[in-house]
């Protein structure tokens, strides 16, 4: 209460709501090196949720500041397709597939045994997907510049379900704003981006009636059980060996025997010896544990020493320690190519990657530079890059059974009888290994006509298997075929 100049108390004025927040745009004009003139709209899209209060409406709510970078051909012809991308992580944004593979410009980062020095640079991707797509690069909550708005909870979408139900909004809203419901659309996703991807082009479906057209999966997770290691658990075990092998060949461990069949030969093994082995435990005769740990001795190139002490089981962090010990060195996890002289030569394990050490720096100061000087957006939050906020990530969805989303993708193929699949494999990849994305295809209940618009390409690369140039305009070469002209494989 306040007084009047008589003294008669007068009310206060009543509060007033705080400023609704509003999308935060900004688009320019560029033209790419084959000529091709777009636009790119850059910023916060506002994501707002209708909610009810006993069973009346109460309001239409903001919850959350999402970060997209959108790119456009001026003049495009109707029907010409959009792609929608993202990384995983949890945690990532997609600075990665934005900056090293489908964008108009790529970070200067340079490639194993040849990184660029600070402070980097960007040049122009000659093979950008834009060519045949407009771009849509959406960045999850507390990635990026994306964050809930202020008062709403800042973990309420570190989840599962409501990280699936978000980026599904992003995508219904811009295609409804923008006027593309009658253009083909694409999803490509990286890691637990593969994963995410699917489970969105299911929300897509279920939820708005909206079909996608293709799937691209790069450094493919869609059943966690088959990466994580758990106690009673031996799958990841058989399926990780290949990349161990492949990674041992690149480091000059296999002689001069071909790439080819080295992961032949460890595929074979695990597969079928190696993952008898693993089943039969302590029933094993000590001549077949025996021959098991030559076997796996001869395919990784670790100690037999190391092998029988773990008995027949390390997990990838034992392995990226062990590799090289006697060098002095560890080998990535991301892109097992790299490697660094651990913190400790005696850790038994190493989780301090060499490979993200070595391309974080290129892409945090390229994406920084880039949205500022060259897309013409401002905002003074730091561009979370790879973060841990995100954590803990839930998956109460799936409590009490595996993070799988195939079940999802084998009825999006039965509803969708048009729908393609892109898969990108990185023979050095420790994170997504490739037999372990083989193995959840090779499990699914699908049919021929199905398995038919799946294509597999497979590439002497990481988890960024676009980190390696030529890799790179292979695998752009794919994703644009992919999306115009149907589904090609290679192996």
């Amino acid at each position: 209460m306040a007084d009047d100049p008589t003294g008669t108390p007068t009310p206060a004025d009543p509060p007033t709501e705080s400023k609704d927040v509003s999308d935060d745009f900004v688009s320019r004009g560029h033209t790419s090196p084959s000529g091709l003139k777009y636009t790119t709209t850059t910023g916060r899209l506002v994501l707002r949720r209708e909610e009810t209060k006993d069973g009346r409406a109460d309001g239409f709510r903001p919850k959350a500041e999402i970060f997209v970078a959108a790119y456009t051909k001026d003049d495009g012809e109707p029907g010409r397709p959009v792609t929608f991308a993202f990384n995983g992580g949890p945690g990532s944004s997609s600075v990665w597939l934005h900056l090293g593979l489908l964008g108009p410009r790529l970070v200067d980062a340079g490639d194993v045994g040849a990184m660029t020095p600070a402070p980097f640079g960007l040049v122009d991707n000659p093979g950008s997907l834009l060519e045949t797509s407009d771009l849509v690069m959406i960045d999850p909550v507390n990635t990026g510049f994306s964050r809930v708005v202020e008062g709403e909870k800042t973990d309420e979408f570190h989840a599962f379900i409501e990280d699936r139900d978000l980026v599904a909004e992003v995508i219904r809203l811009w295609t409804t704003r923008n006027n593309r419901w009658l253009s083909p659309k694409y999803l490509v996703g990286e890691s637990y981006g593969t994963l995410r991807a699917v489970a969105v082009a299911g929300r897509l479906f279920d939820a708005y009636g909206m079909a996608v057209n293709g799937l691209g999966l790069i450094s493919t997770v869609l059943n966690m059980s088959t990466l994580r290691f758990f106690p009673g658990s031996d799958l990841p075990y058989a399926l990780h060996l290949p990349t161990y092998a492949a990674i041992a060949h690149f480091h000059g461990r296999h002689g001069g025997r071909d790439l080819a069949e080295v992961v032949r030969d460890a595929e074979q093994f695990a597969a079928a010896d190696f993952g008898y082995a693993l089943t039969q435990g302590n029933r094993l005769t000590p001549a077949e544990y025996d021959d098991v740990v030559a076997r796996l001795s001869a395919l990784t190139t670790l100690d037999e020493g190391f092998i029988r002490r773990t008995n027949l089981r390390w997990d990838y962090s034992e392995f990226a320690a062990e590799l090289l010990r006697g060098e002095g060195l560890a080998v990535g996890r991301i892109d097992g190519r790299f490697t660094a002289p651990p913190e400790n030569l005696q850790n038994s394990d190493s989780w301090d990657d060499p490979s993200m050490r070595a391309i974080t720096g290129p892409f945090a100061a390229a994406m920084n530079h880039y949205v500022r000087a060259e897309l013409g957006y401002e905002n003074d939050l730091p561009y979370e890059i790879l973060t841990a906020r995100v954590q803990p990530w839930s998956y109460r969805t799936f409590e009490g059974a595996p993070v799988d989303v195939s079940n999802v993708l084998e009825r999006l193929l039965v509803h969708n009888p048009a729908l393609r699949v892109h898969v990108d494999y990185g023979y050095y990849d420790g994170a997504t290994p490739h037999f372990a994305a083989e193995y959840v295809w090779a499990h699914m209940a699908v049919s021929d006509q199905a398995k038919a618009r799946f294509s597999h390409h497979f590439h002497e690369a990481g988890h960024m298997m676009y980190l390696n140039p030529e890799v790179r305009r292979t695998q752009l070469a794919a994703l644009r075929d992919f999306v115009t002209n149907g589904p090609s494989t290679d192996d």
